[in-house]
């Protein structure tokens, strides 16, 4: 019992203060939110909020007491076999979370439990934890072709599948986390540039490969105004709960914008929170936000030259920082909706606990590196043994 004890104790100062108590902010926020509009989301949402932040806590705590070479060196090569065979069974026996209109294969249902995942979260943790350890491992020699070309096979081989299961909003994330990963490993800016100009070359090909309701959401994404009672009503219906809640919300059971606007306790979360909550509730979730990204990369930067951790998270401060701009730039209106969450605030229960496993990363790097250790809180200076 006492070794238990002693174990919980170590565990639990593996935790990195400053993230958990933003975390904690997020997902109580998030809780209330949704217990204020339960009339609209149903008792169910709020139940899987909740339940997802005692799970993903305690998951968090798990994940920061292992070490997280254990993840990037030992167990790379079978969680990458793993991840690929379930992104694979996806995309074969996938389905839409909610309809299947927009054809896309990025839900699976596990029979047993009779419960629905997104496989592609979860990879997320495995792609990050392998890119990094292969990065580190390329120290030097970065920039040699055969060093490019084996990196692309890594990533192109989880990116294609979520592609080809149809999914381009967590494609454009996991692709923003793999080239800010690349550019804080060294990788020289030609390779960007020319990567750019490919891009460019191609667009009219990849254009031509994207689905009608795809293109029509990227255009009508920048300029909802085109299609205002279309594909821009969603966008526009968004920047105006936000409006409505003007600088001190309408209250925790207050507006009403939120209860006609569809995804307004997932993609529009953000809406939801800054009508109830006002300008106020929208400015303490970025700040929250900006406070936990700038302490990832500050870990990153001690972190960086000593082993993988510190690309390991560079990777996890680069899904905060796209998701969070992709998910709050299509609230306002400003970008195409494509489906992103905003971490911890929208509800979803393998969203949730995803970004609760990869923050556990971060947790592991704040007390497993030795170049971290030795420039943080003396409080780090604990007996491992017992992990």
């Amino acid at each position: 019992m006492q070794k238990i004890k002693q174990y919980v104790i170590g565990a639990v100062r593996c935790v990195d203060p400053v993230l958990f108590i933003c975390v904690t902010a997020l997902c109580l926020i998030s809780i209330v939110t949704v217990w204020g509009a339960v009339d609209n989301f149903g008792q169910s949402k709020l139940k899987m909020q909740v339940a997802m932040f005692l799970v993903g806590s305690v998951a968090t705590v798990v994940v920061a007491s292992i070490d997280f070479r254990m993840f990037a060196e030992k167990l790379r090569i079978p969680m990458m076999a793993a991840s690929i065979l379930l992104l694979i069974i996806t995309l074969i026996w996938g389905r839409s979370g909610v309809t299947m209109v927009t054809g896309n294969k990025s839900w699976l249902k596990l029979p047993i439990v009779n419960i629905m995942i997104q496989p592609s979260e979860f990879v997320k943790f495995v792609l990050v934890c392998s890119f990094a350890k292969h990065l580190h491992d390329l120290q030097g020699k970065i920039n040699h072709p055969k060093s490019i070309l084996m990196l692309m096979l890594h990533a192109g081989s989880v990116v294609a599948l979520i592609l080809l299961s149809g999914d381009l909003g967590v494609a454009l994330v996991y692709l923003a986390i793999l080239a800010i990963m690349l550019f804080c490993a060294g990788l020289h800016p030609g390779y960007f540039a020319g990567a750019a100009g490919l891009l460019a070359l191609f667009s009219p090909y990849l254009w031509e490969k994207l689905e009608p309701y795809q293109q029509r959401r990227i255009i009508v994404g920048f300029n909802p105004e085109l299609d205002p009672l279309g594909k821009g009503y969603q966008p526009l219906l968004s920047r105006q709960a936000i409006a409505n809640g003007g600088f001190f919300g309408k209250g925790v059971t207050g507006g009403h914008y939120y209860e006609i606007l569809d995804a307004s306790h997932t993609d529009f979360i953000f809406a939801t929170v800054c009508e109830k909550f006002g300008f106020l509730g929208g400015l303490a979730v970025l700040i929250l936000f900006m406070v936990i990204v700038v302490r990832i990369f500050s870990i990153a930067r001690v972190a960086m030259y000593s082993d993988c951790g510190g690309l390991i998270c560079v990777g996890v401060g680069a899904m905060f920082v796209t998701q969070i701009l992709e998910n709050i730039g299509m609230n306002l209106a400003m970008l195409p909706v494509v489906g992103i969450t905003l971490p911890f605030l929208s509800c979803g229960g393998s969203s949730m606990l995803a970004t609760f496993l990869m923050m556990g990363l971060v947790h592991s790097v704040y007390s497993h590196s030795s170049a971290v250790r030795a420039s943080v809180e003396p409080e780090l200076d604990m007996d491992f043994s017992l992990l």
